[in-house]
């Protein structure tokens, strides 16, 4: 065990974040925190690395641990570094043995003109014990070392010789994230480090932090990436932290079963409660002393029947629909020759496409290949240097834009909806912001006021609103926790009307695109499907990479060969379950056939004219023992059976 957390509480301005939490993370092991926004994940983590105290609870870390943190924002590096020198820093120690050895040769060489031998052979141990130490750490290969990371988190060899000071938010994440990696820690916490990578960086980091010999611990939105890396899931949700065993996909399941499992089991209670109080309450207007000792009898009963709490609703969640005012031609928007150029930066040229009635489209490619630029020419917030947009009949255009420029950030939310949309009434307007959780006083909040999520839900509100039948989304799922993407997953997966959209969320993606685009050298190749096949039929080496680990649970929505097989399972566990159910319900229904037949041939011997004819007594006594022989076997049977689909649940939920 290298992390161990015990009985933690916290709490923030008198509200409590989570209590009674506790988990801990084996050495090698790779798990994920999860929960909705504002839950506490970041919290959590920043308690764990000592820079928020717990109000209750023990934190543990194995002796000797090295332990390496990625925060969402980095305060800590050297502006007066390049990036290449900032990440030089890691192998300071490397630099440092390697200087050494050269004052160790040239103090031999010093040595064996003055032919002291037993000085000779202390040197030359030293310097074997040293050399060996930098082998052992790869000291020989640093520099290819860190330009391996430079290139797997989207920088080049020119980039190396950029000053810190110039760098965005962004990219000095990732150069704290290379840091870390290159200093290969005992256990590495890392709060949403795909927040600002591109797919081929992201590809790169999970097969780095899949291949990773320690310990990690993970925060992300990304499904996919967690569905690769981890097998443990770390969940806080309604002031409680639960430990799950397998990937996101597993843990989605699992959480979906438990909910329902503890509804069912409140309502059975409480349909017990309801039955019982009124048959008390109908023995008592009986008003007569046997119906009322019943009555009595009944409520003590009652009394010490356990009640089973309310399981706690679910936080607040958006629920919306996207639904076209009118129908659109067959050709949605067919574009020719485009071309951008920003001075002798060329984005693409000669790109071309046609998307059709009811495509849903997801465009891909590395961050600046131009993406957003062709959503911005489609919705001519930007002009191309040539080509042609030409947009289909009777097709109107919603747009989403990832900077959220279609708010006005001088207006209230209430404003911006009813500014848009005149004829709603005040009433409407409310209604329909609180189904994007925004209530009370909420509305009158000016959108330069509000976070990445919050803007991005008005965005989404006006959308609905608009009733487009071609959707164009740049980045839609950006600052969306994993609930609302689901939310917004399940509206576009039923929408009518067409769909294209920029994402990086490949999760996203294989749920709702059947069509990709990728936006490669300047022009765009087209793949007939969803990011599995997009990846299958890339020839990726990220799909045939062979990792020495345990293999993560499926996510069970790839098509892709190691998906179709998890799907081949579930569909022979399923067939097994229901045959299962099918011989219970038969053997139960063959039971109380017996049970009857039992009772009524004792009822048949207990008659005066029967119990003195030995004969048919003899008879009927026979025909009562083949039946509960049958009987004895039915129950055997049924016994058998519900502990054989109760080891299927079972082995369904591991």
């Amino acid at each position: 065990m290298i992390l161990s957390a015990h009985a933690l509480k916290k709490s923030f301005r008198e509200e409590v974040l989570f209590e009674h939490a506790g988990f801990h993370i084996e050495e090698k092991e790779k798990a994920a925190i999860v929960g909705p926004n504002g839950c506490g994940k970041t919290t959590l983590v920043r308690m764990l690395m000592g820079l928020e105290e717990a109000d209750e609870g023990t934190i543990t870390f194995s002796k000797d641990a090295s332990v390496g943190y990625l925060a969402q924002h980095q305060e800590d590096l050297s502006a007066d570094r390049t990036i290449y020198e900032e990440l030089l820093t890691t192998k300071e120690h490397i630099i440092s043995m390697q200087n050494e050895l050269r004052s160790l040769e040239q103090k031999l060489e010093e040595t064996r003109h003055n032919g002291d031998t037993d000085a000779i052979a202390a040197i030359m141990e030293t310097y074997e014990q040293l050399s060996h130490k930098l082998r052992s750490e790869n000291g020989y290969a640093y520099e290819s070392e860190i330009m391996g990371v430079l290139n797997g988190l989207g920088f080049t060899q020119d980039d190396c010789d950029k000053k810190l000071s110039v760098l965005s938010g962004g990219q000095k994440t990732r150069i704290a994230l290379g840091k870390i990696l290159l200093t290969k820690p005992d256990l590495i916490i890392l709060d949403e480090p795909t927040n600002h990578l591109d797919m081929d960086s992201i590809r790169w980091l999970e097969t780095y932090l899949m291949n990773y010999r320690g310990a990690v611990l993970l925060i992300s939105h990304d499904r996919y990436f967690l569905d690769r890396i981890v097998t443990k899931i770390i969940e806080i949700d309604a002031k409680k932290v639960t430990v799950f065993s397998g990937n996101y996909s597993a843990y989605a399941d699992k959480k979906a079963l438990l909910r329902e499992s503890e509804m069912n089991a409140y309502l059975n209670n409480q349909r017990e409660i309801r039955h019982q109080e009124a048959v008390i309450d109908k023995l008592k207007s009986f008003n007569r002393e046997k119906s009322i000792k019943r009555a009595e009898s009944r409520q003590k009963a009652l009394d010490k029947i356990e009640r089973v709490d309310r399981p706690e609703t679910e936080h607040k969640t958006m629920h919306f629909s996207l639904t076209p005012r009118i129908l659109s031609g067959n050709d949605v928007c067919i574009t020719e020759g485009l071309k951008k150029a920003y001075g002798d930066n060329l984005l693409f040229s000669d790109v071309h496409f046609t998307i059709r009635r009811g495509e849903h489209v997801a465009m891909i490619g590395r961050n600046g290949t131009g993406k957003t630029t062709i959503l911005k020419i489609l919705n001519e917030v930007e002009t191309q240097d040539a080509g042609s947009v030409k947009l289909g009949t009777n097709v109107e255009v919603g747009y989403y834009d990832q900077e959220h420029h279609v708010l006005d950030m001088n207006k209230t939310i209430f404003d911006e909806i009813s500014d848009a949309y005149p004829q709603m009434t005040g009433t409407e307007i409310r209604n329909m912001l609180a189904a994007f959780l925004f209530t009370g006083e909420d509305v009158f909040k000016k959108i330069s006021a509000l976070s990445g999520g919050e803007r991005g839900r008005v965005s989404l509100a006006k959308l609905m609103l608009s009733s487009a039948n071609f959707l164009i989304l740049d980045e839609p799922t950006n600052h969306l926790d994993m609930e609302s993407k689901e939310i917004l997953e399940h509206a576009l997966n039923h929408y009518e009307g067409t769909l294209l959209y920029v994402s990086h969320d490949r999760y996203f993606i294989n749920r709702t695109a059947h069509r990709i685009l990728d936006l490669e050298n300047g022009s765009l190749v087209p793949y007939e499907g969803n990011y599995d096949y997009y990846i299958e039929k890339h020839g990726d080496i990220y799909a045939s990479i062979s990792v020495e680990k345990e293999k993560p649970v499926s996510a069970g929505l790839d098509n892709t060969k190691e998906g179709a097989l998890s799907w081949q399972e579930q569909k022979q566990l399923s067939a097994k379950r229901r045959k299962l159910e099918n011989t219970l319900e038969k053997t139960e229904s063959e039971i109380e056939t017996c049970e009857t037949s039992i009772e009524e041939l004792h009822a048949k011997m207990a008659k005066p004219e029967i119990a003195t004819d030995v004969g048919r007594l003899n008879e009927l006594s026979k025909e009562a023992d083949a039946v509960q022989e049958k009987l004895d076997g039915l129950y055997a049977l049924w016994e058998e059976t519900s502990e054989a689909l109760e080891s299927l649940e079972q082995t369904s939920l591991s």
